[in-house]
């Protein structure tokens, strides 16, 4: 399965963005609001400039306290940003989200975002892949 097959279920105007400047509490508060498990920090919506998930939040609380919520995203952003393309295959996707321990990853068309997948996402395909595999050979094997 490829990546732009996960993202047809899902639209850009699903990506929760922030502008770079916002406050952590702001960023806080739209993660719990629609309940998601991270932001993408953007000018214009369209071109990452990093991504604050909520484990950057938490570390940084238990590292200094409530006082990040006053700072910028910017301060604990991931501004090195591991992206893929539409035309990426969702297991390899998914091993290196593995492999580099983080859930979300932007979906590049060149400069341009054009969704998010997260770790979920990507492993539900890989299980509804797998289901229609084991689907198909049992139908080969009895003979439908």
């Amino acid at each position: 399965m490829l990546i732009h097959q996960i993202l047809k279920d899902k639209s850009l105007a699903g990506v929760a963005t922030v502008k770079p400047g916002s406050k952590v509490s702001a960023a806080a508060n739209l993660l719990s609001e629609k309940k998601i498990g991270a932001v993408i920090v953007s000018e214009d919506g369209v071109r990452p400039l990093g991504i604050l998930s909520e484990r950057d939040i938490v570390s940084a609380l238990g590292k200094v306290g409530t006082s990040c919520l006053d700072q910028p995203v910017d301060d604990l952003m991931t501004s090195k940003l591991v992206t893929c393309v539409s035309s990426d295959r969702a297991i390899q996707v998914l091993q290196t989200m593995t492999e580099r321990r983080f859930r979300h990853m932007p979906v590049m068309d060149g400069e341009k975002m054009i969704g998010l997948v997260s770790i979920g996402d990507v492993v539900k395909a890989r299980l509804d892949e797998l289901s229609q595999q084991a689907d198909a050979l049992k139908n080969m094997i009895m003979g439908y």
